[in-house]
């Protein structure tokens, strides 16, 4: 929970505000969760959640839809990087969607136990985005979806969702996006140290490694 609360306040994802008077705050709860693979509990995770269901269409969100790729899609791309012999990565964004910026002004209460001592007659403004805020996950697919195309990547015309890069070389660089879940693959290992230390730059990564278990999926090599 301590972590949780750092990593939030170094993403400067809140400021405090005068007192909340005439705004609609939202609360938010803490929850439990382990993670898990193969049916074994890799890690065990606390997520701080914002109460959404409390929130008022047109007054703290308007957007909520964000795009993904289709499992059928993901399934082909994994297949064909298989057959051609490339490597396919997984990625996991520390915290994916807190990094999405708000569009719309949304107020929380301050939590009991982590209070601001000297400022408890405070509120919490939102900068970025919270989980379970209803347009949470639009927040982060815009702010993804900005940094790709700001990047040099396109989209495939009738996916959305998946992103490529290709260089004067014809060399290519393909990523899959589903919400907070990123594979990627490339036919030039160059391409691909070079797309980890932006990524590495612009957002907090937990890991990068080769994909083995992606939304139920269980990836053998033989």
């Amino acid at each position: 929970m301590d972590e949780k609360i750092a990593l939030i306040k170094n993403n400067d994802t809140w400021r405090l505000v005068p007192k909340l008077s005439g705004k609609n705050p939202i609360g938010f709860k803490w929850i439990y969760s382990q993670k898990n693979a193969k049916g074994e509990v890799k890690r065990y995770k606390a997520i701080l959640v914002a109460k959404g269901y409390s929130q008022k269409h047109e007054i703290d969100y308007n957007e909520v839809f964000a795009l993904v790729s289709r499992l059928e899609t993901i399934r082909l791309i994994i297949v064909t990087t298989i057959l051609h012999r490339w490597k396919i990565y997984q990625i996991d964004v520390k915290s994916a969607f807190l990094n999405g910026f708000l569009e719309e002004e949304v107020y929380i209460k301050q939590r009991m136990g982590f209070e601001v001592k000297e400022h408890k007659d405070k509120g919490l403004k939102l900068n970025k985005a919270l989980y379970e805020l209803k347009q949470t996950p639009r927040a982060w697919y815009s702010c993804i979806d900005d940094y790709f195309l700001n990047n040099g990547f396109v989209k495939y015309s009738y996916e959305y969702a998946i992103y490529i890069k290709i260089i004067e070389s014809g060399d290519n660089f393909t990523v899959c996006l589903y919400m907070d879940d990123l594979i990627f693959t490339r036919n030039n290992s160059k391409m691909f140290g070079d797309f980890k230390q932006v990524m590495i730059k612009e957002f907090k990564m937990k890991d990068i490694c080769l994909i083995f278990y992606y939304l139920g999926i269980e990836i053998k090599k033989e």
